[in-house]
C-alpha cells in the first residue's frame, strides 16, 4: 500500500508536467509531434525507417503485409429461404475437393482447404511442420513442403504431402519427388513479390537442415530469381512437361499475382500441368523485404477473379485445377473465393495462428508469436507438437462446419456447386469485376425471366 502511494507521489507531477506541455507548448517543443508526424507517415513507416537507419540492410518482416487490398467483405452470400428452400439437413453437405482429376493418382481432399507451402529451415522449424503435418491429416487434407526438402518427420507425419520443386533446387531429386502426393513446381510467391533472388547465409543453417539440404558445413545458399537451368519461357514448360510424364501424381505450377497474370497463365496453359496454384499480394512468408509485401504484385480476389475469367474465355477452365492462396483467414473468405471459382484454397498465417493457439503465451510479453513457430525462432523448441496439430485440426474442422451451414443456406448439397450466381456485393466495381450481381440492382420478375 505505502509503494503504491509512493509511486503515484513521484510519477504524479512528471504526468502532470507532461500533459501540460503537450497542451501548452508551441509544437517545435511538443512531444505531441511525434503523434502528427506517426499520422502522416504511418507509425509502421517510422518505425522502420529507425530499424533501417540501424541495420543499414534489406529489413525482413514475418507474415506478410498489413496492407489488406483485397475486399472480401463487401462480397456476401445469398441465402434462400421461400421460392427456393434451403438444403434439407447441413451433416449432407458434401465438403470434398480433388486436385488434378485428370492425373493418374488425383489429389482426393476431404475439405477445401490445405496448408500452404511453408518451408522447414527457410520459414518455419521442424516442430511445427511436424504439427502442421498432423493437424492437416486429421482435418483430411494436405500440407506443403514450401521451398525445402522433403523430411522422414514431415513425411511420416502427413497423410497427404504436396511438395514444391522450387527454385533452390533441394527437392528436385526423384527420391524425393516420389514420396509426394503431388508436386507444384514454384516460380513465384506473392510475399516475395514474384520470384527474386533470396541468400541463406550458412550461419542460419543448423546440421539437420544442412543434411537436409546436402549442403557442406560453412556452405551458403540460395533460393534464385530463376529456377536453375531454366533460361526460357520454353524450358519451364518442358520442365513441367517432363514432371508430367515421369510422375503420376498431379504437378501444379506456383506463381505471385500479378497484372501480367493473362499472360503468365496463356504460357502454363502451354504445359501439361494438372492444377494451378496463385499466391496473391496479401500472402504471408517468414520474412521478406516490406516494399515487396507491400508495393509489388496484384491482391489475391483480383487475381483469382482474372484467372478464372482468362481459362474460362479461353475454354480451358476445366482442364487446371485451381488453388488461391494469400491472407485468407475465416471461412467466408474461403467459401467465397470457391464461390469465385477456385476449387480449393491454401492457407498459412491463420493455421499458424490457429496452431500456436493459446501456447503463444510461452513467448508473452518479451516476444512475439513467430518466435514459436519460425526456423529461427529463439523458442521453438517450446512447441507443444500434439497440443499444436489438435488446434490446427479443431480450428479446420471448425471452419468447415460453419461453411457447410453457409452452403445450406444457400440451398446447394455441396461447397464445390458455389458459384458466381451465389454472390452479391455492395460495390458496383466489384459486381463488375467479379461478374456478380450488385446489390442495389432489382431482380426481374420470375415470369419474366
Amino acid at each position: 500500500m505505502f509503494t503504491s502511494w509512493l509511486v503515484m507521489k513521484l510519477i504524479d507531477p512528471m504526468a502532470d508536467e507532461s500533459i501540460k506541455k503537450v497542451l501548452t507548448e508551441d509544437y517545435s517543443d511538443n512531444p505531441f509531434l511525434l503523434a502528427t508526424v506517426a499520422e502522416k507517415m504511418t507509425l509502421r513507416a517510422l518505425i522502420e525507417a529507425s530499424i533501417r537507419a540501424e541495420t543499414g540492410t534489406v529489413l525482413g518482416r514475418p507474415l506478410g503485409s498489413p496492407v489488406v487490398l483485397s475486399p472480401w467483405e463487401k462480397i456476401l452470400l445469398n441465402p434462400k429461404q421461400l421460392f427456393e428452400l434451403p438444403t434439407p439437413k447441413v451433416s449432407t453437405i458434401d465438403t470434398k475437393t480433388v486436385i488434378g482429376p485428370n492425373a493418374k493418382k488425383p489429389l482426393q481432399l476431404d475439405i477445401p482447404i490445405m496448408i500452404t507451402g511453408m518451408s522447414y529451415g527457410g520459414s518455419l522449424s521442424l516442430q511445427m511442420k511436424m504439427a502442421l503435418a498432423k493437424g492437416a491429416s486429421m482435418a483430411g487434407t494436405a500440407t506443403n513442403t514450401g521451398e525445402s526438402a522433403v523430411t522422414h518427420e514431415e513425411r511420416s507425419s502427413a497423410k497427404l504431402l504436396i511438395g514444391q520443386y522450387h527454385r533452390g533446387s533441394w527437392l528436385t531429386s526423384p527420391e524425393q519427388l516420389k514420396q509426394l502426393d503431388a508436386i507444384e513446381v514454384q516460380l513465384g510467391q506473392g510475399a516475395w513479390g514474384g520470384a527474386v533472388d533470396e541468400p541463406i547465409s550458412s550461419s542460419s543453417i543448423g546440421d539437420h537442415l544442412r543434411k537436409t539440404w546436402h549442403l557442406e558445413k560453412g556452405q551458403d545458399t540460395k533460393i534464385h530469381a530463376r529456377m536453375p537451368g531454366v533460361e526460357s519461357t520454353q524450358d519451364i514448360i518442358a520442365m513441367v512437361d517432363k514432371l508430367k510424364s515421369e510422375y503420376d501424381v498431379p504437378v501444379g505450377i506456383k506463381i505471385a499475382g500479378s497484372d501480367y497474370i493473362e499472360y503468365e497463365l496463356a504460357v502454363i496453359a502451354q504445359t501439361k500441368a494438372d492444377f494451378i496454384t496463385i499466391d496473391g499480394s496479401e500472402g504471408g512468408t517468414s520474412s521478406a523485404p516490406p516494399t515487396l509485401e507491400d508495393h509489388v504484385g496484384l491482391p489475391t480476389l483480383h487475381s483469382l477473379v482474372r484467372a478464372v475469367n482468362w481459362l474460362t474465355e479461353k475454354g480451358i477452365r476445366d482442364k487446371f485445377s485451381l488453388i488461391i492462396v494469400g491472407g485468407l483467414a475465416t471461412p467466408g473468405h474461403f467459401l467465397k473465393a470457391l464461390a469465385l471459382g477456385a476449387d480449393a484454397v491454401y492457407i498459412g498465417t491463420i493455421a499458424l495462428m490457429a496452431a500456436m493457439q493459446s501456447q503463444v503465451v510461452k513467448t508473452s510479453p518479451q516476444a512475439p508469436p513467430s518466435q514459436l513457430a519460425l526456423y529461427t525462432g529463439k523458442m521453438n523448441d517450446k512447441l507443444d507438437i500434439e497440443k499444436a496439430a489438435l488446434h490446427l485440426s479443431n480450428f479446420l474442422k471448425s471452419c468447415v462446419m460453419e461453411m457447410q451451414l453457409a452452403v445450406q443456406a444457400t440451398g446447394k448439397n455441396a461447397i464445390k456447386d458455389l458459384n458466381r450466381s451465389d454472390l452479391v456485393t455492395v460495390e458496383k466495381d466489384i459486381a463488375n469485376m467479379a461478374q456478380i450481381r450488385y446489390a442495389f440492382d432489382p431482380r426481374p420478375d420470375q415470369d419474366k425471366k
